[in-house]
């Protein structure tokens, strides 16, 4: 049986029922469950006490309005007072959709990178690798923000954006996940087949839906196995490897 390991799951915004059946998962090795905001981080925490699979990663996803200061402030401070128990700093990064949404209402990026450069120092000086959401022209923002504090341990989700954004991201040995989406996007296929193997990792960035084969499903690690499959197919690799080597590159990432 192939190994697996979720790589970014928000595994708090599912039902306590389907918790314990995907963390039942025999093949599944870990999960790495991101949060929201500072009451996602506090469930995942209770998650991670409770089942021995899950790894939890504490921040603020920027897909959403700004947090006053008192709250960001409780969140640095909690993070803090648990920087023992996380894997890693996020879900944090750039709001690529919401921007989109809100059109000329939006109030601009510079509040959210200002929040967005918070995290990249705490993550340099807690040591712990940092999980982004930055797609498009934002990962180039960010790219050079990491640049600027020598982070060596980004991990780019779901990632969009140009070849050239790419090639900067892996010459600076970031990784990318890929999701169950490299089946039928071929924006992601064309990633994976120019990404370097050995900076990828897989992930569901459930409980998103998926299209395609999946549709209508509800998303569960147990897809990697197919995304695994394409992206073998894509890479000219035998399937083994391919197994192999999501699992050790996450594994060696993570430190888990």
């Amino acid at each position: 049986m192939n190994k697996i390991i979720d790589s970014h799951i928000h595994l708090d915004r599912y039902a306590d029922q389907d918790i314990a059946n995907i963390c039942s998962i025999q093949e599944l090795e870990s999960l790495i469950t991101v949060s929201w905001d500072l009451s996602s981080c506090k469930k995942n925490l209770l998650l991670a006490e409770r089942f021995s699979k899950v790894k939890p990663a504490f921040g603020y996803h920027p897909e959403q309005v700004l947090p006053p200061e008192a709250e960001l402030a409780d969140l640095i401070g909690w993070m803090g007072d648990h920087k023992e128990n996380m894997i890693a700093i996020g879900e944090v990064g750039l709001p690529y959709y919401l921007r989109q949404e809100q059109g000329a209402s939006f109030i601009g990026l510079e509040p959210y990178l200002e929040i967005l450069e918070l995290f990249v120092q705490k993550a340099k000086e807690w040591q712990l690798p940092v999980i982004l959401h930055s797609i498009y022209e934002d990962a180039e923002i960010v790219c050079s923000l990491l640049e600027k504090y020598s982070i060596e341990k980004a991990h780019f989700h779901w990632f969009k954006g140009s070849a050239l954004t790419a090639e900067r991201m892996a010459a600076n040995g970031y990784f990318i996940s890929v999701t169950p989406d490299v089946l039928y996007e071929g924006e992601i296929q064309s990633l994976v087949k120019d990404y370097p193997i050995r900076q990828v990792m897989a992930e569901t960035d459930g409980p998103w839906p998926f299209e395609g084969p999946f549709n209508k499903q509800m998303t569960s690690p147990l897809m990697i196995h197919r995304s695994a499959a394409k992206i073998a197919e894509i890479k000219k690799m035998a399937l083994p490897e391919v197994y192999t080597l999501l699992l050790t590159n996450t594994r060696d990432f993570y430190r888990i």
